[in-house]
């Protein structure tokens, strides 16, 4: 199987949940002096990040997936959770006299959130250089910004296919840094709102857009997705969920199947449907990477949902 390079963020996320209201112990008229403590009796720690996420996928369809990102000095454990896996570590730089990125996130009752996200050893990404090697496909997600566009610059320099995947570096790019990632990606991945921003920062249409890349898929939720492909939008029809848990991560999850089905030489349809078929299987768990399928039962549930065969 040929291999992907997942360049991005890997991250702790630590959830907690606040068995109670945050409005009632936020007070408008004492927030100018706020000292709030909430007693949090759950708590959980998840392997998290964009490039951990993605790459987690690709190793359950059965890719040969390389994480490129930088991790602190507690980032041991999750390299030993990928090496137990099967997941190649080489790519995973340790910077000792810093922390792994971290996100600690404390929810109440009413699905309200206070989060903190620490950027840690993720802001030192562009000190992690991709050598040439003789992956496939790559995709570039969300990071720091001088590590995405390194990243970027040399595959593009390499001649490796790779992803844009803006996510939650949304607010770091302006029109000028997009037009340039476009002009270095061959295909761009993005959720409803993330498009709607980029139409307006660019003031250009994803159709018009699309005319600039291979592809451009735009996840829509339990509605599927569009697939543009030279102006043309092609609708992906969703995948039903048996239940709804836990969304977070379900883009990641969404990229590993458009990137297994890209090196497996699939149609940028059939690499959507697949990509929507993982985004729904996660969003059935908690946790970015809690869920596990064999390749049995996601060939078994690929074929019922969209009539592909995972070894097509």
């Amino acid at each position: 199987m040929a291999s992907v390079l997942v360049c991005g963020s890997i991250a702790f996320d630590t959830i907690t949940l606040f068995e109670g209201h945050f409005k009632e112990h936020i007070l408008a008229e004492n927030i100018k002096s706020l000292s709030v403590s909430f007693f949090v009796p759950t708590m959980r720690k998840d392997f998290g990040g964009c490039a951990g996420n993605i790459a987690y996928s690709l190793n359950m369809l059965g890719a040969h997936a390389i994480p490129v990102a930088t991790v602190g000095k507690d980032g041991y454990d999750y390299i030993q959770h990928f090496d137990h896996l099967g997941i190649d570590t080489k790519l995973i730089k340790v910077l000792p006299e810093m922390f792994t990125a971290q996100c600690h996130i404390t929810t109440d009752l009413d699905g309200n959130q206070i989060a903190a996200f620490h950027p840690g050893a993720m802001s030192q990404s562009a000190v992690n250089i991709i050598e040439k090697n003789d992956a496939t496909w790559a995709i570039v997600g969300p990071d720091s910004k001088e590590g995405m566009f390194a990243h970027a610059r040399r595959l593009h320099e390499q001649g490796i296919p790779f992803i844009f995947d803006l996510g939650q570096a949304m607010p770091l790019f302006d029109k000028k840094d997009i037009e340039e990632m476009v002009g270095l990606a061959q295909a761009m991945t993005l959720n409803d709102y993330e498009a709607s921003v980029v139409e307006q920062r660019l003031d250009k249409s994803i159709s018009e857009l699309s005319h600039h890349l291979e592809a451009i898929i735009v996840t829509r939720g339990a509605e599927g997705a569009s697939l543009y492909i030279q102006g043309e939008e092609t609708k992906i029809p969703p995948c039903k969920a048996e239940k709804v848990c836990d969304p977070t991560g379900c883009g990641d999850a969404h990229r590993g199947g458009v990137l297994y089905g890209l090196i497996s030489g699939w149609s940028w349809y059939d690499s959507a449907c697949l990509g929507s078929l993982m985004g729904t299987l996660k969003i059935q768990e908690q946790g970015p990477q809690n869920y596990s399928y064999t390749r049995t039962e996601i060939t078994a549930k690929l074929q019922e949902a969209y009539g592909i065969a995972l070894d097509n």
